[in-house]
């Protein structure tokens, strides 16, 4: 991917400068998620900065799985992960766990103990927060503080143990409780949590937090440059203070940057997961959710997804990115990659009535409008075929120049035809609208004679495979999702999915396999959906509409 990071940013510098005083000889990154949900958006901007950091510099890139807390951890997130890096394009050089390093995590908690920097605390959790003080007001210090070497030792033997219960007891490191930094006051470095690791099984009762575990595996790992989100920023103190401490070899250089924000879009994994578990979406690759496997059912690309991540940039100024702006970049990806196809979503029949019974007749027609190097494929028509219903008006409106009651238009790649008569049931809807062509129009055979204002698609009603049609719209409705004011649930769009039966021209189905994408003339692109999609009846979900009144400034 080192041809796709040539634009410069902060981090790239501060990298760049380090390689040239020498400070490092080889730089090497990490993508450390925690394995509790599946990744998002926000999650590739991290993944492409960090590898493609290292790939640029001849460096590299490990993934790390941060598995401190066993509760909300899975390996069914450990692999979707997996699965995400390799679909962007990246591959680490080295694979790691959290869980990999606990005992030797086990190792300098004793050694802060010794160092008199660590003590086993009983306060409850509600005594622990009423004791750590505000931002305004200092904490205060813990009864417990003072546990003499032996007894803190002892007592942390005993929770690895398994002697007290869930809650009883934590480790906490003795800092300073009066420090404007609340994150110093104290923190809790290890807690008992009796409950069986993925990773580790039930090898460990007790866990070390995730401010004390971080920067260790960093500190083991060699990691020269830890990226991270601004949300980090006054951690990276006591992480400083914990790699110091505990007496770490190696020091990595903590460097934060802006999150990413997007309109229209959830970025906390334990809303994501408030939205499977209460079924308000069909689990995590559902494709209106801004997961990576979501954005994969849905059709989007990794090359739009790593173009959209270059060019939003990388600062330390909090910003909110409009959603269409990678939209943009997926129209720019798929425009000479998608096959372009006839389909017709909200079908109305219509019949030729002076076109011969029985005759079928093989028509070209091209298979990209922009590249004619695409070639074109021959597409069966005859007397009945199907057209959009919002192709017809009986009685039209204003600058309506489609199909209404003796007005002629262009069947795309056919002929003219003219509307003559109107079918309708009983209840007063049109069903079938009835037309005659001129022979004389047939598409590409020069004819000048007159002109119509409008050419409209269609699929030949004989062997139009029948299809099942998903539009999607922004699953959430805010442009700052994030408001804290709202609750996000009162924010779901009702018509964030729209299915639609229909169909598609026969020539467009043949060997057709799950993710294969299309650009439906007027429509838009289509993917073929990994779940219910099947060949009798092909299921295609919107990847993106056709247009935007989004422009790249």
């Amino acid at each position: 991917m080192s041809n796709e990071i040539n634009t410069s940013n902060f981090v790239k510098n501060i990298v760049v400068d380090d390689l040239n005083t020498g400070k490092h000889k080889e730089i090497i990154t990490r993508f450390p998620p925690e394995p509790n949900g599946y990744l998002h958006i926000g999650h590739a901007k991290s993944i492409c900065l960090n590898f493609s950091l290292a790939d640029e510099f001849g460096g590299k890139t490990n993934l790390r799985f941060d598995d401190t807390n066993p509760v909300k951890e899975d390996t069914e997130y450990v692999e979707s992960i997996k699965e995400d890096v390799k679909w962007l394009g990246f591959d680490w050089d080295n694979l790691y766990f959290a869980s990999d390093y606990f005992d030797i995590m086990y190792e300098k908690a004793i050694l802060l103990i010794k160092k008199g920097l660590a003590y086993v605390c009983d306060l409850t959790p509600e005594q622990m927060r009423e004791y750590r003080g505000t931002l305004s007001e200092p904490g205060r210090p813990s009864p417990y503080r003072d546990r003499s070497v032996e007894e803190n030792l002892d007592l942390l033997e005993r929770m690895k143990n398994g002697e007290f219960p869930d809650g009883s007891k934590v480790l906490r490191a003795k800092i300073d409780m009066a420090s404007p930094n609340i994150n110093f006051r104290d923190p809790i470095i290890y807690r008992i949590a009796h409950a069986t690791h993925h990773n580790t099984g039930d090898k460990w009762c007790i866990y070390p937090m995730y401010d004390f575990a971080h920067p260790l595996e960093d500190a083991i790992e060699g990691i020269t440059h830890s990226v991270c989100t601004l949300e980090f920023e006054d951690h990276r103190p006591l992480y400083d203070w914990f790699v110091r401490e505990c007496e770490m070899e190696s020091v990595p250089r903590q460097i934060e940057f802006a999150r990413l924000n997007m309109t229209n879009t959830v970025m906390s994994k334990r809303k994501l997961k408030q939205l499977v578990d209460e079924c308000v979406v069909d689990g995590w690759d559902d494709p209106r959710m801004p997961t990576i496997a979501g954005l994969r059912r849905r059709g989007y690309t990794p090359e739009a997804i790593r173009t959209f991540c270059r060019e939003i940039g990388v600062s330390k100024a909090d910003s909110t990115v409009d959603s269409q702006m990678l939209d943009y970049f997926l129209r720019e990806d798929l425009l000479p990659k998608a096959p372009l196809l006839m389909a017709v979503m909200r079908p109305l029949k219509l019949v030729i009535t002076n076109y011969p019974e029985g005759q079928t007749e093989m028509l070209e027609i091209e298979n990209n409008a922009k590249d004619e190097t695409k070639g074109t494929r021959l597409v069966p028509f005859s007397r009945e075929i199907y057209i959009e219903q919002e192709d017809f008006m009986e009685e039209p409106v204003k600058k309506y120049f489609r199909l209404f009651p003796g007005n002629e238009v262009r069947l795309k790649g056919a002929y003219f035809v003219k509307c003559t008569d109107v079918i309708k049931d009983e209840d007063g809807n049109v069903v079938e609208v009835h037309c005659t062509y001129d022979p004389e129009t047939k598409s590409g055979s020069g004819f000048t004679g007159r002109k119509v204002k409008a050419t409209i698609h269609w699929v030949n009603a004989a062997d139009a495979v029948p299809c099942e049609f998903r539009l999607y719209e922004p699953l959430i409705l805010d442009d700052i999702p994030e408001n804290e004011g709202k609750h996000f649930l009162e924010q779901i769009n009702p018509n964030s999915m729209e299915v639609v039966q229909g169909y598609i021209e026969s020539t467009g189905v043949q060997g057709i396999k799950p993710l294969d994408k299309f650009q439906f003339v007027r429509h838009g692109f289509f993917t073929v959906d990994t779940k219910y999609s099947t060949e009798e009846k092909p299921v295609f979900n919107r990847i993106v509409p056709l247009k935007s009144s989004f422009k790249l400034s």
